[in-house]
């Protein structure tokens, strides 16, 4: 830093503390325990401070988490060197967060604090009652908007400085370690009417059909869980469980590693025999994996926006009658290039091209599900407006190549994140004007 900078750093030093000094003096003097209640600055980070009641309301929240959970602290000169070194660096990255307008609304914090008081199994309106009779509501709103705030910089800030080339997602991809992250992981519905070596051939085929009803029971839409209480309840046989929870393929038994690959959620598969007996097993969720197979729409709309020119009622009647002269032969981009009030597709006659399953809003996805192929909707009503819509064609595509090159790229910048993260704060630390107070 520059003699100049340094000297108008100090000369701004010498007048915050003259100005407190001068509040100080003008405030009346009961006594001088009152005095020594007073806050003060005592740290200069850039254009803000630190206040001696930030840190030792930090302490407090450290000390009483360390004794709630068993756990060691530094010695008290080396634990206030650390949170001190949080705080001015927290601080930094507020000064960084109002320069790039990071800011989150009202609405933010309550959804964030709602999810709070459910965790506490409380309604919102429980949990603030709780938190303003212990005088902390307040506090916590804005640990809330610190927290997102900073969590919003450090994400925008640090992807900005990674780069993850095409070279290290094919590593990652033919790596040992690529193949078991991406791997599908499966957790599995399961119960097992048992088999002795003393079983008859008759005992054993009963058994057999007994699982093949059970199968077909939960098939047509009975809960699994359901059917395995009551197999155990009526006691006709042995029933057994096993719990399998979020495993890829190859964590599971042999008999069903092979099985569960193909099969779909909800999907039922057995009896299937084994050495201890017929098991019944039913694919009750999945994540990961890279088959993306995406079922896809092509369609094309129109929509009318009520305004202060047309209203409800006459946008409606407008689009009916567009809809009637496209029955009648007129073509369908060049109404949508005259009247369609979407700006991203007025100009492509209405064209939405080819449009993933589940990415349009709920009513449009809804209309466009039951339309055949050259099929034209009746008008409907979206918070967007009236629409008209009409599907061309429908078709599945493999997005496997790019889910799994996609995914790959989020685990790699993932594992970059905290190193590069460090680097980041260490350099802002080493670049910010910071002055202690004594």
């Amino acid at each position: 830093m520059s003699n100049n900078a340094t000297v108008k750093r100090t000369h701004s030093i010498s007048f915050l503390n003259l100005g407190l000094a001068i509040i100080i003096g003008c405030l009346p003097v009961f006594s001088f325990a009152q005095r020594v209640l007073l806050d003060r600055v005592i740290v200069v980070v850039d254009e803000d401070v630190v206040l001696q009641s930030e840190l030792d309301a930090r302490l407090a929240d450290v000390t009483a988490n360390a004794a709630a959970n068993n756990r060691p602290l530094p010695e008290q000169d080396e634990l206030r060197s650390e949170v001190l070194d949080t705080l001015i660096l927290e601080n930094l990255q507020m000064q960084f967060a109002e320069r790039v307008s990071i800011r989150f609304d009202d609405d933010t914090i309550n959804r964030v604090l709602l999810n709070m008081a459910e965790n506490s199994n409380m309604s919102f309106d429980e949990y603030v009652t709780t938190l303003e009779e212990a005088g902390l509501y307040l506090i916590t709103r804005e640990q809330v908007r610190k927290q997102l705030t900073i969590q919003e910089l450090q994400r925008g800030m640090v992807n900005s400085r990674l780069a993850i080339t095409e070279q290290e997602i094919d590593n990652f991809l033919s790596s040992e370690m690529g193949r078991e992250t991406m791997a599908a992981e499966f957790v599995i519905n399961h119960m097992l009417i048992t088999t002795s070596g003393t079983d008859s051939a008759e005992e054993r085929e009963t058994k057999l059909r007994y699982v093949a009803d059970l199968a077909t029971r939960i098939r047509e839409g009975e809960f699994f869980g359901e059917v395995y209480r009551e197999a155990q309840l009526a006691r006709l046989f042995p029933v057994d469980s096993t719990q399998f929870d979020w495993r890829r393929a190859d964590q599971l038994p042999n008999i069903f590693s092979e099985i569960v690959e193909t099969m779909d959620i909800a999907d039922v598969e057995g009896p299937i025999e084994a050495g201890n007996g017929y098991h019944l097993i039913q694919l009750a969720q999945k994540r990961g994996g890279t088959e993306q197979v995406v079922k896809q729409t092509n369609l094309r709309h129109i929509m009318l926006t009520p305004n202060e020119i047309r209203d409800e009622d006459q946008s409606l009647a407008e689009i009916r009658e567009i809809r009637e002269e496209i029955i009648a032969g007129e073509a369908f981009a060049t109404l949508a290039r005259q009247n369609s009030d979407d700006p991203n597709t007025v100009v492509g006659g209405g064209d939405l091209d080819w449009v993933n399953q589940g990415g349009l809003p709920p009513l449009m996805e809804e209309v466009v599900d039951g339309l055949e192929i050259n099929e034209l909707s009746e008008p409907f009503r979206t918070d967007g407006g009236w629409h008209i819509v009409e599907v061309l064609g429908r078709r599945e595509t493999d997005l496997s190549q790019e889910y799994s090159r996609s995914q790959a790229e989020n685990t790699l910048r993932n594992r970059k994140f905290d190193l590069e993260l460090q680097n980041w704060l260490i350099e802002i630390r080493e670049e910010a004007f910071v002055e202690p107070i004594d």
